[in-house]
């Protein structure tokens, strides 16, 4: 029979320690509910019963601020701050959870949470078992022996360290037993318990080893020379005083003993009625889980939760194995792994999902793999398989080119990419994908992607520390010998940290799929895979194409910005009498209030704001000379790095490759870089003169461009169903004029100008989230006239103002909004008590159905242009997408029938109640192609 073994947990320790893990905001009931510290602190228990698997667990609890100590000394822990509101009730809610489990909780009066530990620990300790104490408490240290370890949390709830005597020993050079001697010394601040001054953990500990103990060391404190020496002397009564309050006391008469701790198993309906109350979900499934997997809970757990509890959504915190890091089985092909073991492993896993991970240059530009990394999920801890391409033999080769292209299901992260590095190699994927990047987009749009481990930890709680430099630095040096050839005799060399964690990566994947599939049907956006997964392959063949690029005509524009900039630097010289750098901030502000006198602009760190805003700001009320030449001298700089930009990415095919992004915007709109084509002005001069440098390439004669035609108006159109917005419309003459005409209540002739453009930045401000303080900045009037403009609008077109209210108040009530096409956006922040915080989330929530819609339809009308140009065979292409528009690439002698296809693909993809409209253009560049 193996070694019982008793978990005992600090409640409140443990609970404070969830909740500054998790934003409360996150984590709140419909009911206004807090949960974050709860979701927390079971998180944390599920993972230590997992990796510790007690037979024994038990928990206590801080009665009250009052104890014997604070009999002793008043003021103990009188200096802690008061409890978050949000944390108010919690503590209850974690006992209610525990008391379902089955895990006994404890408190008793005039002692703390620590004293009872202790008598368990000790009580453990005399029944032969073996003790792990769960605290964040370092008094506990002082419990820690061979028998008996200390689960200390890290920076996070997943990185837990145990405290064994010879970590403490490490630490801080002393025993545990002498470790509440040390603190004695130092004092502590969270108990509001003061040392001697001077004195820190490595003074303390310097003289407890040279004494041996805090007794001797004050019986000896004469010896003691220097400052340090003397404040001992003078705060001999704070040290006594430290020990006996940091002492805990193991004599306890509680009214369980171990034996009733013994974990024997829970009530599954009790288990689910608390987490029904507290929304738990996921958390629910995964104890009854754990339950079954350790054989403690009755067998029916499972259909108990299924039979009762409606289909909610799971939440993806609680991934199972939650927080614990594993270490899969490497091999590495071609040193430790022959080719026909890797045969009989790709043979062995068919039926499993293959994760695959790639690093290098892994996208459309420069694309290569030095590293590619195959996990299966074939043992606990999981399998990885390294392969270097430069190392491959013809028969490892053909192997790994069939894994790639057969039937067997493969999960990526970013398909889109991984797909232009492998055919650098001559691979292609095919088959089953599934894309995690993609699942995890869709169940969490406004989720952070920019870096992998920042995904793992968000998603399955492994904190993997990697620096930016490490796999580049790794990379290379691709001679570094993984292991040495297999002779019979030299073992194989470590792989390196960093190697190891990509192959951790790899098999994160086959972890993460399960649970964001899951996500994703409960969210209901699963069915978005029909539009994403195929438009991914039509993004990469665009990327692959890119586009024509006339560099002698981006060269000249460039010389030309440039003598505008410098024509521009020698004005502004000129107007103040001295040269400076108009790039710095401090010599900016040198000359606008010191020099010039200017009023002063916002109040920064470093002096006074320089930025474009305050400065245009400045310069409306206050014109001068210098102000006009720095703003135009900015304007043309900015221009100049664009241009300059685009020349830099000009690959040796004549042609840029832009990267679009399919997971980065929230709404669901794509995303252009590397570089990026989206910020090129597209009515100003300055930005129709950089178009003019986008051509075709022979054999291709023209470009086309197809723009929908005030799509977000349509969409708000036919989603409020306002009688005199959708009148606006089907009038047939400028939109813009119409609207302006109902709002002023004149006549369309009688409309002017300025009306115009302000009726127009209102319309598409409402689509936007714009608030009357935004409306005034952009267009130069009061917040008091904006306010009114918008009052004005609302009064007109009644039924606009009504969608847009029940947009917030049901994104408020279900914690997301919707497209057209089901895409969900989650705003949990427009609960948020912070007005700052709501106000944010509110915009985002008016912006996110009508721009996603957009994008949505942008997206299906691009696979039905792709779709229609392969069915009719015609050799014209589409090169990009840029907001609303498409650019393409026009074969010969295929103008008219391009135009026909794309027009009829564009308009006929939704029925709205408004028709959607497509202007098209055709002309030798992109700015000549313009309508």
């Amino acid at each position: 029979m193996s070694k019982r073994r008793l978990l005992v947990l600090d409640g409140h320790s443990l609970a404070f320690r969830a909740f500054f893990s998790r934003d409360p905001e996150h984590f709140r009931t419909s009911t206004g509910v807090y949960t974050n510290a709860v979701h927390g602190f079971f998180s944390m228990l599920l993972t230590m019963i997992r990796t510790e698997k007690p037979t024994h667990i038990g928990a206590a609890f801080d009665l009250s601020r009052h104890s014997f100590r604070t009999d002793i000394y008043p003021d103990y822990k009188g200096g802690r701050s008061e409890t978050p509101p949000e944390f108010i009730g919690q503590v209850e809610n974690i006992q209610k959870l525990l008391g379902a489990m089955g895990i006994k909780w404890l408190t008793e009066p005039n002692v703390e949470a620590d004293d009872i530990l202790a008598t368990l620990t000790a009580k453990g300790t005399k029944n032969g078992m073996e003790v792990l104490v769960s605290s964040g408490d370092r008094d506990t240290f002082q419990l820690i022996s061979d028998e008996v370890t200390v689960l200390y949390p890290g920076r996070s709830i997943s990185d837990t360290k145990r405290m064994t005597p010879q970590a403490v020993k490490d630490k801080y050079d002393v025993w545990p037993q002498q470790y509440p001697e040390i603190a004695a010394l130092v004092g502590e601040k969270a108990d509001n318990l003061p040392g001697v001054p001077l004195v820190g953990e490595k003074v303390a500990a310097a003289w407890l080893n040279e004494y041996g103990s805090l007794d001797t060391l004050l019986e000896h404190r004469g010896e003691l020379t220097g400052k340090r020496g003397e404040n001992l002397r003078q705060h001999v009564d704070d040290v006594l005083r430290n020990r006996q309050l940091n002492r805990l006391r193991t004599d306890l008469q509680l009214p369980v003993g171990v034996e009733d701790l013994h974990w024997t198993g829970f009530d599954p309906q009790a288990v689910q009625a608390v987490c029904n109350d507290l929304e738990f979900n996921q958390m629910r499934s995964q104890i009854l889980k754990l339950g079954q997997t350790l054989d403690i809970a009755s067998a029916n757990a499972a259909s108990s939760s299924e039979t009762n509890s409606p289909a909610m959504e799971p939440e993806p915190q609680d991934a199972d194995g939650f927080g614990v890091i594993p270490d899969p089985e490497r091999f590495h092909l071609g040193k430790d792994f022959t080719p026909a073991q890797f045969a009989q492993w790709l043979q062995r896993t068919e039926s499993q999902s293959l994760g695959i991970w790639a690093v290098g240059n892994i996208g459309v530009t420069n694309p290569r793999i030095d590293w590619l990394l195959l996990a299966a999920d074939e043992t606990p801890q999981g399998q990885c398989v390294l392969i270097v391409p430069d190392e491959l033999t013809p028969e490892m080769e053909h192997l790994l080119r069939d894994a790639l292209a057969g039937n067997r299901n493969k999960t990526v992260y970013d398909a889109k990419s991984l797909r232009h590095a492998l055919r650098a190699h001559g691979w292609e994927l095919r088959g089953a994908v599934t894309d995690v990047n993609m699942l995890d987009y869709l169940v969490n749009p406004d989720g952070n992607r920019t870096k992998f481990a920042g995904v793992t930890k968000r998603l399955l709680g492994w904190e993997i520390e990697e620096k930016p430099s490490d796999v580049s630095k790794i990379s290379e040096q691709m001679t570094l010998d993984l292991g040495l050839e297999l002779d019979g005799e030299s073992p194989a060399q470590p792989w390196p940290q960093t190697l190891i964690n990509q192959g951790i990566y790899a098999y994160a994947l086959l972890q993460m799929q399960p649970m964001l599939q899951q996500l994703a049907r409960f969210r209901r956006v699963d069915g978005l895979l029909e539009l994403e997964n195929p438009l991914s392959l039509v993004l990469e063949k665009m990327e692959y194409t890119g586009i024509g690029i006339d560099t002698i005509c981006l060269d000249d524009y460039a010389q030309s910005l440039q003598s505008d900039v410098d024509m521009a630097q020698q004005s502004a010289f000129d107007s103040i009498g001295r040269e400076v750098n108009l790039s710095s901030p401090k010599q900016l502000q040198d000359v606008l209030f010191t020099q010039l006198e200017l009023p002063k602009t916002k109040k920064t760190k470093t002096g006074y704001t320089t930025d474009a805003k305050a400065l245009e700001e400045l310069a409306r009320y206050n014109p001068h000379p210098f102000l006009e030449a720095l703003l135009y001298h900015r304007d043309r700089i900015k221009l100049l790095q664009i241009v300059r930009n685009l020349r830099d990415r000009v690959g040796d095919d004549g042609r840029i490759h832009t990267t679009f992004g399919q997971t980065v915007a929230a709404t669901g709109r794509l995303s252009s870089i590397d570089p990026n084509l989206q910020n090129i002005p597209a009515r100003t001069t300055d930005g129709q003169k950089i178009r003019e440098a986008f051509v075709p390439q022979e054999p291709y004669t023209a470009l086309m461009t197809a723009d929908y035609s005030q799509i977000e108006m349509r969409i708000m159109a036919h989603l409020s169903g306002d009688e005199g917005l959708l009148e606006a419309f089907a009038s047939g003459e400028d939109l813009h004029r119409s609207v302006a005409a109902l709002v002023y209540g004149v006549t369309p002739d009688e409309v002017t100008s300025t009306q115009r453009s302000h009726v127009k930045a209102t319309s598409y401000g409402l689509a936007y989230g714009l608030s009357a303080f935004g409306l005034a900045g952009q267009l130069n009037i009061s917040q008091k006239e904006a306010k009114q403009l918008m009052d004005t609008y609302f009064e007109r077109f009644g039924k606009v103002r009504d969608y847009l209210n029940s947009i917030v108040a049901t994104a408020t009530k279900v914690g997301y909004t919707e497209t057209m096409r089901g895409r969900r956006r989650y705003l949990p922040e427009l609960r948020s008590t912070n007005r700052n915080v709501a106000d944010n989330a509110r915009r985002a929530a008016l912006n996110a159905p009508i721009q996603g819609s957009a994008a949505d339809l942008m997206k299906e009308a691009m696979l039905q242009v792709d779709a229609d140009l392969r069915r009719d065979g015609l050799q014209s292409r589409v090169l990009l997408q840029v907001h609303d528009e498409l650019v393409l690439e026009v074969a010969p002698g295929e103008e008219e029938r391009l135009e026909s296809l794309v027009r009829k693909a564009m308009t006929g993809i939704a029925k709205l109640r408004v028709p959607l409209e497509v202007s098209v253009g055709i002309g030798p560049n992109w700015r000549a192609a313009a309508h």
